[in-house]
Formats: C-alpha cells, sequence, structure tokens
C-alpha cells in the first residue's frame, strides 16, 4: 500500500502543494496543485489531500501564514485521515518546518521545488520542526503572550514619561521608586490638570514617601511656568498608560477563566520559589499543563533554550554558549532563584519546575518523539 506525504510551500495567498508516495525505490513523482489562501480554497485544500490519501502533511513556518492553513487541515483533513480505514500510526499527522531547514541553493528557489524539497528532508529527517500545540493551548498562547506585549508596552511609555518629565524639568522621578506608584500619579494628574502650586503638588504625596515637602516643592518647581504643550503631552501619557493598565487587568481575567480546569496544575506550579501566578500561566501556556510533550527536565531545558551548547570541531568545543529556545519562557531563565545554593543548579526557574515535578506526570501520555525536532514554537 503507498504511503503518500504531501508538502505545502505557504505563502500570504497562494499555497503551492505537491503529494507524492516516499515508499518507492526509484525518484518520487510529484503531484502538482496550487491553491489560494482563503478559506475556501483551504476546505478544497483539504479535500484534495483525502482524494490524494495523503498520511502526512509537512508545511513551511512562513510568518504567520502558516496558521490559517494549520488550522483548516486540523479542522478538515486530520479527523478523517485518522478515522480512515487502514490508517496508520502516524496518519493524520502535520508537521511545522522552520524555513532555514529547507532553504534551497542560491538561484534554485521555485515554489514547487521548495514544496518538494519539504517532503524529501522530512523522509530523510534533515528538516528541524516546531513543537505546534492543540487549539487551546494555542489560545492560551495566544492571551499570555498579547498580555507580555502589553507590559512591554508599558514599560516603554514609563521610560517617555521620565524622559517628558525631565525634558519638562520636572525631577520627581529622583523622589520617587515607582514613577507609576500612587504618589506619582497623583501628582502627575494634578500637574496634567493645570496645577501651577508646587506646594500643593506635593501635599498630593503619600505619608509614607521618604522624600519631604520641600524636596518635592524643589523637584517640582518648574511647574510654576511649564509650557502647556508639555501638559497635554502628560495627560496623553497618563491616559495610554490607564488603558493598558485596564487591559492587562482583562486579560489576567481571562487567562483565569480559560485555566480554570487546570487550576491544581497552576497551584503547584506556583509554590516553586520564585514563581507566581502569573508565571505559572505563562508557563503552562506555553508547555501545557502536564508537559507531556517533554519526556524529561532535560528535553524541556534543551527547548527553552537554558542548558549550555556545544559548537565542537576537531574535538574542541569553541563555545558553550546557550542555543535559542522559546521566546516566551526564555524570560524565565534570566536570573537564578535567591534560595539556590549555587551557580551548579539550574540556572532555569522552569526547569527548577520540572525538577521538582510541579506538574502532575501520574497520568502523562506518551510523549511526542522529539528526536531531530527543535521545539522552538
Amino acid at each position: 500500500m503507498p504511503y503518500r506525504i504531501a508538502g505545502i510551500d505557504v505563502h500570504k495567498k497562494i499555497l503551492a502543494v505537491v503529494v507524492s508516495n516516499v515508499e518507492i525505490e526509484s525518484e518520487y513523482q510529484f503531484e502538482r496543485r496550487m491553491f489560494g489562501s482563503n478559506p475556501e480554497q483551504l476546505r478544497s485544500l483539504a479535500a484534495w489531500l483525502l482524494e490524494q490519501e495523503a498520511e502526512e502533511v509537512v508545511m513551511e513556518s512562513t510568518a504567520q501564514y502558516w496558521k490559517p492553513v494549520w488550522g483548516a487541515l486540523e479542522r478538515y483533513w486530520k479527523p478523517i485521515c485518522e478515522k480512515r480505514e487502514g490508517a496508520r500510526r502516524k496518519s493524520g499527522t502535520l508537521h511545522l518546518a522552520q524555513a532555514l531547514s529547507n532553504r534551497g541553493r542560491r538561484g534554485r528557489k521555485r515554489d514547487f521545488v521548495d514544496a518538494e524539497r519539504l517532503v524529501k528532508r522530512l523522509v530523510a529527517r534533515e528538516l528541524v520542526l516546531s513543537f505546534v500545540p492543540d487549539p487551546e493551548q494555542r489560545l492560551w498562547r495566544t492571551v499570555t503572550r498579547k498580555k507580555y506585549q502589553l507590559r512591554c508596552d508599558r514599560v516603554r511609555l514609563q521610560n517617555q514619561l521620565e524622559s517628558l518629565l525631565e525634558e519638562a524639568h520636572i525631577k520627581l522621578s529622583s523622589l520617587v521608586t515607582d514613577l507609576l506608584g500612587v504618589s506619582a500619579r497623583r501628582m502627575l494628574k494634578a500637574l496634567a490638570d493645570g496645577e501651577t502650586n508646587p506646594a500643593a503638588l506635593a501635599t498630593l504625596a503619600d505619608e509614607r514617601l521618604r522624600a519631604t515637602p520641600e524636596q518635592l516643592c524643589d523637584a517640582l518647581g518648574a511647574c510654576t511656568e511649564l509650557n502647556p504643550v508639555y501638559r497635554r503631552l502628560l495627560k496623553m501619557a497618563l491616559e495610554e498608560l490607564r488603558l493598558i493598565d485596564e487591559q492587562i487587568a482583562q486579560l489576567d481575567q481571562e487567562m483565569a477563566n480559560l485555566l480554570r480546569p487546570h487550576q491544581d496544575a497552576v497551584e503547584r506550579l506556583a509554590e516553586v520559589p520564585g514563581l507566581g501566578v502569573d508565571s505559572a500561566q505563562q508557563i503552562i501556556a506555553e508547555v501545557g499543563p502536564t508537559a507531556e510533550t517533554f519526556p524529561s527536565a532535560k528535553c524541556l531545558s534543551s527547548w527553552v533554550g537554558a542548558c549550555p551548547g556545544d559548537e565542537e570541531s576537531a574535538g574542541v568545543n569553541y563555545s558553550h554558549r546557550s542555543p535559542k529556545g522559546n521566546v516566551t519562557c526564555g524570560a524565565f531563565s534570566t536570573r537564578r532563584p535567591t534560595l539556590l545554593p549555587g551557580p551548579r543548579e539550574a540556572s532555569s526557574k522552569l526547569c527548577i519546575a520540572a525538577r521538582s515535578h510541579a506538574w502532575d506526570t501520574t497520568k502523562r501520555s506518551e510523549p511526542l518523539p522529539i528526536d531531530s525536532v527543535d521545539l522552538s514554537g
């Protein structure tokens, strides 16, 4: 019985698709077909792959354009292929290949040729494949990554706000620890609303603020002759920061609702030294509630990019620089919890979580094969 594999070269508007039987001794004979990327064409693609009896599909991770293709095949092709009579163990498997691992020779790049190369290199195990979780976990990732982007925007706006105050000769950041704290926000809001009396602004500070009223009056002295343009810019910055804070709070609630069925896993992971509820939610969104894809803590730390790398030639290892791993989880490997006794312990909080068995592994299914696979999705 032939075993057919499909390769898809993904573009924004078109898809170059090829299918061939790979269990032959001679050169592969490819069936070629061009499809659009709109929903109707993606359903036609799924129907054509079923007609061609394709058992596996490999596609290139071109920007974000692979996502609707993956979603359509996951919905319209995969379930039917898995339940089809005579289906094999890997029937209905989708593969996402990193584009760099499918690069061809310079001057030899064509759409259908790239798709054929995907099939050939998949069979030869020469592709670097990415880990793509199930649709539910992908939704978790979307929410947590959006929240991370908003926090980066908040830090950027805070730096811009400090730069604006320095330009206006308002030295408030020299006296307060947090420029967006309660006391500082009250004074900045009054300043944006037109207050020109430094003493009146100083009275808005919390009594626990270390700075004295005299110091605050000196730092805010420039408000008496502040250009109205600076006040309007300050008001815009504060309004934008308020909106970002509201959106972050909404995403926090959204993530709590999505992970309510896995609340036990969140609480167990949050107990790891150096982690909290927010960090636990981010980790679960990236690796799953049971981390079943990763058979060991070593595989997990390698995927994160928190393990030493190898650059060996002629018996000499020239570099132990860590490989590039998952960008989102990489934030947890930037510093080591102070409770650890020394640097020889895991340098990643995520590795510590794995070693402490924070996930429930009693019901873990058989792990996915990860040989020759880079799980850096």
